[in-house]
């Protein structure tokens, strides 16, 4: 899978409610599936946001890793490796099984190093956040919560499809997601977002210029709410 780079860019420029409102325009009409469905926390609510092609894995920290530490530490280098694999850009997508009591912190300081040094584009997870204000900036991370201890967090699986606040992924998949929580954008859509973000944000204008200028009624929203409809 692949994304032109006036695509990539347009993307980010935009958050992820936008990229949902633009689906939901090359779709023909609303879902309830493809989102991510539970509050989320940021590592830095000021980030733009985070594009990329979803790596995907499992950790758990609630128990000790029942294999020995050789295997454990082979199974932790082959998660490096194949994060860092393809052309790119890649977000790493990681679904705690612990959850939705994750006790344990997978990212902190050292991994978000880690990460950004490997060329990661950011990272997806239900799982826990620590290190708030030790972190690399510009590197996001979008969690389920923020606590003190990695427990005994250990990485389970790798490469394969995950759930994280409701939302599946699969690996490769391309996700969007900021501070709002996160959406997969599905492949036959991608080339079709710039138009479709352009579309939504034209015809949220005219509602908005009414409903800010003074004198705003019931018969300006109507009008201007057919001026939107008109816009295609």
């Amino acid at each position: 899978m692949s994304i032109s780079a006036d695509t990539l860019a347009i993307l980010r420029r935009n958050d992820t409610p936008t990229i949902c409102n633009a689906l939901e325009h090359v779709m023909g009409g609303r879902t309830a599936e493809g989102f991510t469905k539970s509050p989320v926390v940021s590592a830095d609510p000021s980030l733009p946001p985070i594009v990329g092609f979803a790596r995907t894995a499992r950790i758990r920290a609630s128990s000790p890793a029942q294999q020995p530490a050789a295997e454990v530490r082979a199974l932790r280098m082959a998660y490096y490796e194949y994060v860092a694999s393809g052309e790119g850009p890649n977000i790493v997508v990681i679904e705690d099984t612990d959850w939705p009591h994750c006790i344990g912190g997978f990212w902190g300081e050292m991994q978000v190093a880690q990460h950004k040094g490997l060329g990661i584009a950011g990272t997806l997870t239900n799982g826990v956040l620590r290190d708030l204000g030790m972190l690399d900036p510009g590197y996001q991370v979008v969690a389920g919560s923020v606590g003190p201890s990695h427990a005994f967090v250990h990485v389970t699986d790798i490469d394969i499809p995950v759930t994280v606040f409701g939302m599946q992924v699969k690996p490769n998949d391309l996700v969007h997601a900021d501070r709002h929580g996160a959406v997969v954008i599905p492949a036959a859509h991608i080339e079709q977002m710039p138009a479709a973000i352009d579309i939504v944000i034209r015809k949220e204008q005219p509602i908005l210029k009414a409903a800010r200028a003074p004198g705003f009624t019931v018969e300006k929203l109507r009008a201007a709410w057919i001026e939107a409809d008109q816009i295609k």
